[in-house]
């Protein structure tokens, strides 16, 4: 499968940063597929955000489950991130990816800078 980031790579402090990833060559509801959303803040390693499974189901990482929500267009097969009352720590490079059988595949990230 391909994976592709789409959003703002600008928000203001306080809103709300909303990315979708455009899935091809495969489904996003085909079983046993887990799709991911993980982040890379500047000189910091990879910090995983949240889990859809292939069923709907949403796992998140407990330091960012309260501002954090992942939904899904399966008729766009497209998965969305929401998170909300963002700071400058969310300033980070932002990568979709899906899991499925021991392989990953990776979108190519998006910047997103949050500042005024």
């Amino acid at each position: 499968v391909q994976l592709q980031e789409s959003g703002p790579g600008l928000v203001k402090p306080s809103q709300t940063l909303s990315l979708t990833c455009t899935v091809s060559g495969g489904s996003i509801t085909t079983n046993y597929y887990y799709w991911s959303w993980i982040r890379q803040p500047p000189g910091k390693g990879l910090e995983w955000m949240g889990t859809m499974s292939y069923s709907g189901s949403t796992y998140y990482s407990t330091s960012l489950k309260s501002r954090t929500s992942i939904s899904r267009d399966t008729s766009k097969n497209q998965f969305t991130l929401n998170l909300r009352s963002v700071t400058p720590e969310d300033t980070a490079i932002y990568y979709c990816n899906a899991y499925s059988d021991s392989v990953w595949s990776w979108g190519q990230g998006t910047q997103v800078t949050v500042s005024s």
